[in-house]
């Protein structure tokens, strides 16, 4: 899962095999580290559950975002790319969520592991 964050937007982008792991365990989650030390790391996961509306918790270096189970099963189960909200967060224009499929690129790009990303539909090949 790739997560992408630029003042009160985050996003997270998911490959087939994260979507499956979120339909069968409920949650998908990664981390980054910045030092040996621990609690040098920054955590975040997707969580399916029966919320009622999308919400983001910051605890602990962690980010969990929820998402309702019927949303996420809809966005799982089709064609749909991506799930937006904007939830209050004490800001004036909310926290922007986004969600999305991750496409293969349409050029190569080294080092970058595409194998379980969901075929582009701007792709003719």
């Amino acid at each position: 899962m790739k997560i992408r964050i630029k003042g009160d937007s985050l996003r997270l982008r998911l490959m087939q095999d994260e979507v499956t792991q979120l339909m069968v365990d409920g949650r998908v989650m990664d981390c980054i580290r910045f030092g040996r030390l621990p609690g040098d790391e920054l955590g975040y996961s997707l969580v399916r559950n029966d919320t009622e509306q999308i919400c983001a918790i910051y605890s602990g270096n962690r980010i969990e975002i929820q998402v309702p189970d019927k949303i996420i099963t809809a966005w799982a189960k089709s064609e749909q790319v991506s799930i937006e909200e904007v939830t209050k967060n004490g800001g004036k224009d909310g926290l922007h969520i986004l969600i999305e499929k991750d496409f293969a690129c349409l050029t190569d790009r080294p080092n970058e592991d595409e194998s379980q990303a969901f075929p582009n539909p701007n792709s003719y090949c």
